[in-house]
């Protein structure tokens, strides 16, 4: 039954705590696929409702909607689907509207999502400024049907260049009033780690007359690894106080098992924190999922508060399973033989008679699988592949079968920065020689970021750094690349990650945008003569693809070896991640291109990329001759 989240809140007893999950499409069909046998495991657990994130544009908005709808459907979840308005067609917008009623969901979370760009008009896009528009156009055209939330920024909301950025929670009052004046029921925060900001900030939203009554949702982000840690504070400008940060010192911050493990105990106590400040005033944690499954369920089953939900959904699907009993020795049809079968993932062959069906049901039912899930999440059993998979992080370059593949902010492709200021990142190229020097100014720490790349160099950058650089003077711009290593510790302080007394391998690649004429006359010969030694892949902006593997080849290009343990494999480049990010990566360069008025020498620079180069992966398997893939690119 279709339920609005504001009113299964109403229904909670007074002291009844509640949690809901954040969930966002994969950018790979396997992924895709994984990621719905990890919702049904971890609906198991009893969230109130999930949300499911948005990609702006293209096949990612179809996902979001699709994985909404099976969430709603498929596994009766009560499910709120994100919409980022800016920067969106209105018939996007309008489409995702009409699809979601008609399938039962109830629930929208009304989003900004990237900057508004001055320019986007001309470029036929841009009805919607700011998140208030998309409430008042939901209310208008839809009525009462939606329950609608929106973002709350306990530290304030950011914006602007970085000198301008002041963030002030009390600037952001007069907006928030706006929007719930507008039609917005409840409020979901951005992630934050410091309680203290989030006390202020409710303490601050009651204050006003319009807000004293309006539902309030803190966002957590569970702490899965160091680095992903770190970028998911920087991307939401959220602060990490010291006592916490010094939880994770240089020596473990490449080991993500401890890291995780400290993780759980943080997050348990700022939620312990949070109900206990409050006096139960807040009734719920909304978890940023990232996709991941073992930390959400530690954590829910480890605070005293959250705990509760589990129990009592152990109890009730005790209850059901007992009720099923009744119903299946009382008679059962070949359909509900199927169906039974069906729901508790055994295969879809009909069950020939009903013993076997409830023999099926005794050994997987749901409150096995939840208490099963539960033991696996404090580091007991055997989960499986699906669940191995997130054992180190998995970002761009991680296993596109993972139901975490993909990007952590939920916005699809964007540029994470204000118009104003990627003018002053980027300023406005008319040639090829200034793309080169932005991307040369950024290998050399001059720049802190391009399009693709939000965040500072990973120290490894600096061991290939004069390869790269070489590499962009030849108008090849570089968005990926590791260096070839033969056997290094993995306390290394560049290359190490993973437990104690492991060691670490990689072979080299590059990830570059080239002209057609230069790949096809130049270096695509070349890489041909080596034969099997080389590996690539290569597409265009129309998805033109082409490679020298064999269809649904997998390269691992990082593996780690440890004690007690089997070989992992942290980094892999394969056709499907390879295709999927091509897509986003172009797409990329359309986002940079809305910058600038459509005519324009800037507009007209970024569509000739976009027309006449190829997005290319190359990688070299000779690991232990650390120059080999250089020397063969940059060779005349």
């Amino acid at each position: 039954m279709s339920v609005k989240i504001t009113d299964k809140i109403a229904s909670l007893k007074k002291d009844e705590p509640f949690f809901s999950l954040e969930f966002f499409p994969p950018k790979t069909d396997s992924g895709m696929r994984n990621l719905y046998a990890r919702l049904g495991r971890m609906s198991l657990l009893g969230p109130l409702f999930v949300t499911v994130t948005w990609g702006a544009g293209g096949t990612t908005a179809e996902k979001t909607t699709d994985l909404a709808v099976t969430c709603q459907q498929d596994l009766g979840l009560t499910t709120c689907m994100h919409l980022t308005c800016t920067n969106t067609p209105k018939a996007v917008i309008d489409e995702a509207l009409n699809k979601a009623k008609a399938c039962g969901i109830r629930n929208i979370l009304a989003l900004r999502g990237d900057p508004a760009r001055d320019t986007s008009v001309s470029h036929g896009i841009g009805e919607f400024g700011h998140a208030v528009d998309l409430v008042s156009y939901i209310r208008a055209q839809y009525g009462d049907y939606f329950c609608i939330g929106v973002a709350g920024y306990p530290e304030g909301h950011a914006d602007g260049s970085l000198e301008e950025l002041q963030q002030d929670p009390k600037k952001d009052l007069p907006y928030l009033v706006e929007k719930v004046k507008a039609g917005a029921d409840f409020i979901i925060t951005q992630l934050f780690f410091d309680v203290s900001k989030f006390i202020e900030y409710e303490d601050l939203v009651r204050s006003q007359p319009e807000l004293e009554n309006i539902t309030i949702i803190p966002g957590l982000l569970p702490i899965n690894g160091y680095n992903i840690f770190q970028r998911a504070s920087k991307l939401s400008h959220a602060s990490i106080p010291k006592a916490l940060l010094d939880q994770f010192p240089p020596e473990i911050q490449n080991d993500d098992d401890t890291v995780k493990e400290i993780g759980v105990d943080v997050l348990v106590k700022m939620i312990d924190q949070i109900y206990e400040r409050k006096d139960n005033h807040i009734k719920g944690i909304h978890f940023y999922t990232l996709n991941l499954e073992k930390s959400i369920a530690h954590i829910i089953n480890k605070s005293k508060y959250l705990s509760k939900v589990v129990a009592k959904k152990e109890v009730e699907l005790e209850q059901e399973e007992s009720s099923s009993d009744e119903e299946i020795d009382d008679s059962i049809t070949s359909a509900k033989r199927a169906a039974y079968a069906d729901r508790f993932n055994t295969t879809n062959k009909v069950i020939s008679d009903a013993k076997a069906v409830h023999d099926v049901r005794m050994t997987t039912s749901p409150s096995s699988q939840l208490k099963k899930l539960i033991s696996i999440s404090a580091g007991h059993g055997v989960l499986g592949k699906d669940a191995t998979w997130d054992d180190f992080p998995n970002g761009r370059f991680g296993d596109s079968r993972s139901p975490a593949y993909g990007e952590i902010d939920g916005y699809g492709p964007s540029l994470k920065v204000s118009s104003t200021r990627a003018y002053e990142l980027w300023g406005y190229p008319t040639k090829k020689e200034d793309i080169s020097k932005l991307f040369i100014n950024y290998l050399l720490k001059k720049l802190d970021c391009l399009p693709w790349s939000e965040l500072s160099l990973s120290p490894e950058t600096s061991l290939i750094q004069e390869e790269l650089i070489n590499l962009n003077e030849k108008f090849y711009f570089t968005v990926a690349s590791q260096p070839a290593v033969n056997c290094t510790t993995s306390k290394d302080k560049i290359l190490g990650w993973g437990p104690s007394n492991g060691f670490i391998y990689q072979k080299a690649f590059v990830e570059m945008f080239v002209s057609k004429k230069e790949w096809n006359e130049r270096l695509l010969p070349k890489l041909d003569a080596c034969g099997s030694l080389v590996s690539y892949y290569y597409a265009d902006s129309k998805k033109e693809f082409k490679t020298n593997l064999p269809s649904n080849a997998s390269n691992c290009v990082t593996w780690g070896v440890f004690p007690n343990r089997e070989i992992l494999q942290t980094t892999i480049v394969e056709e499907e991640s390879f295709k999927a990010w091509t897509e986003e990566a172009f797409e990329i360069w359309k986002e940079w291109k809305l910058l600038y008025p459509k005519n324009s020498d800037s507009a007209k620079l970024i569509d000739s990329i976009l027309n006449d180069y190829y997005l290319v992966t190359v990688l070299h398997h000779d690991y232990p001759n650390e120059a080999a893939l250089w020397e063969l690119l940059l060779e005349d």
